[in-house]
């Protein structure tokens, strides 16, 4: 007698055919897209960006293989790369047009759709800690400059001297800007999005801004649906010209597309930058990581600090477009 599938297990049985393919964790990581090409960078500066990446996404890698969670992977990745003077992020930050540091971040926890936020911080040496405070601890989602200190303080976080950010290359970054009078975006903000065992996804971004930048000028990285977005189908972090991820609500544009058109995650991501935003003369790109593990990494301009990790322990690290 000829065996019958009913049409319920067959269903049952591409569930669990598309769940066995889907990797245990996976992480992704930005360092900055810009004007990148090869030549740019010395072979010394395209090892050192190499390294750092590597050493940001192990870190992550390893709260993941350890069944950690998502959030404190994105955490652990960002802080890595905050702590590096290669990135406009942390340490690295670019000057502002009066010689300051100005440092924007954010978190967002895309299975609770809980977000936290700091802006215009000037003495945290890592601000997306402080942002992951503001999320975990306190009822809002962003908090900026002196009140975001305060908090800072008030949860027992250590502020450091202006001094501790500057660096040399920055100081002369910012005299070229200024006798060209304009403003300038440095490549360099960082951000992760990353997908644990438990299956929760999370993204998160940090950034200095813009060389030369005016009147407390904030960007798109702390803006929760800008630069960065994570809910439990779809995890982004952007960089770029912020201006134009805020207009656009780039990161909740991606995710929304998939959830209301139904196309892949790859093409949302490419639609929004490759068209929208390069359309509109908005320079940038993004990491995207959906609930499948699946993740794409486009950009419009000439390159990208970008890398990934997955349950194989094989560490990718790209720079430029043809990579």
């Amino acid at each position: 007698m000829r065996k019958t599938w009913s049409g319920a297990l067959l269903a049952v049985l591409a569930i669990g055919a598309r769940a066995n393919t889907r990797p245990s964790f996976m992480l992704v990581v930005h360092g900055g897209a810009g004007s990148i090409a090869r030549g740019d960078l010395t072979p010394p500066e395209d090892s050192a960006y190499r390294a750092t990446l590597t050493e940001a996404i192990h870190r992550g890698y390893d709260v993941l293989r350890q069944g950690g969670a998502s959030l404190d992977a994105v955490q652990a990745v960002i802080t890595v790369l905050e702590d590096s003077p290669l990135f406009n992020a942390g340490k690295g930050a670019v000057l502002t047009n009066v010689g300051t540091v100005e440092l924007d971040a954010s978190i967002m926890d895309g299975g609770r759709l809980r977000a936290g936020a700091v802006a215009g911080v000037q003495h945290i040496k890592n601000p997306i800690l402080l942002a992951r405070l503001v999320m975990d601890r306190s009822p809002h989602v962003l908090l900026a400059g002196a009140g975001a200190e305060a908090f800072a303080k008030e949860q027992g976080m250590a502020l450091v001297p202006q001094s501790y950010f500057y660096t040399e290359r920055r100081r002369r970054e910012l005299k070229r800007v200024q006798e060209a009078e304009h403003g300038e975006r440095a490549h360099g903000t960082v951000g992760a999005v990353a997908l644990d065992q438990a299956g929760r996804l999370a993204a998160g971004t940090s950034t200095g801004g813009i060389a030369n930048k005016r009147w407390g000028r904030i960007g798109d990285s702390p803006i929760v649906g800008a630069g960065t977005y994570a809910n439990d189908r779809c995890a982004v972090s952007g960089t770029g010209v912020g201006e134009y991820f805020i207009r656009n609500v780039t990161a909740h544009d991606i995710c929304a597309r998939m959830a209301y058109t139904g196309v892949s995650l790859e093409q949302a991501a490419r639609d929004v930058v490759m068209t929208e935003l390069a359309r509109q003369g908005g320079d940038g790109g993004v990491i995207a990581l959906d609930s499948d593990g699946r993740f794409t990494m486009p950009f419009n301009t000439e390159g990208m600090f970008r890398g990934y990790a997955g349950p194989d322990g094989q560490i990718v690290v790209k720079i430029y477009k043809d990579e």
